[in-house]
């Protein structure tokens, strides 16, 4: 993401980022210039031992710069940050910490007011929970195979149907 024009240098690269208001396309590169300035609305990094001070250091401050309302680090390894996952949230300009909730089967929480999302640790692995319809959102592959599951099941009441002499095309 590069946030000076005629800056090449002025570039951060967040792990995930979420922007409200711009148009929902492909890019090769986010320029905030060319988005009518919208910088992210929130930030993940998922840090390691080589990218764990860059993370909490220089990133952090230009995001705080930049005016991301909400960042984020997940630690997947457990071995550099603790807690493992961690949320901050800006105000008047300096990042705060937000209130973990710890679940009664152990799971952490914290609470992204910018997604209106819970960010959950279960079992050491991040999981992105909305509140509102108490479900966990799928992972890219729970997606593919509930999809899957689901054409199948369709393809099976089809021919189900064709036995009983009735064509699923016309219903």
């Amino acid at each position: 993401m590069y946030y000076e024009k005629g800056y090449p240098e002025s570039v951060v690269a967040p792990d995930v980022f979420v922007v409200f208001g711009v148009e929902n396309r492909d890019r090769r590169s986010y320029k905030t210039w060319e988005e009518n300035n919208q910088t992210p609305d929130f930030v993940l990094e998922i840090t390691s031992k080589s990218t764990r001070s860059k993370d909490q250091g220089a990133k952090k401050g230009i995001y705080a710069f930049l005016g991301v309302r909400e960042y984020f680090q997940y630690d997947p390894t457990g071995d550099y940050l603790n807690p493992q996952l961690q949320g901050l949230h800006l105000i008047n300009g300096n990042y705060f910490p937000l209130a973990t909730n710890t679940l009664p089967d152990g799971t952490v929480s914290l609470h992204s007011e910018v997604l209106g999302l819970e960010l959950r640790l279960e079992a050491g692995k991040l999981r992105f929970y909305n509140p509102a319809a108490g479900q966990t959102l799928l992972t890219h592959e729970e997606e593919a195979a509930a999809r899957q599951a689901a054409e199948e099941k369709a393809q099976r009441l089809a021919a189900k149907l064709r036995e009983l002499n009735i064509d699923p095309d016309s219903l």
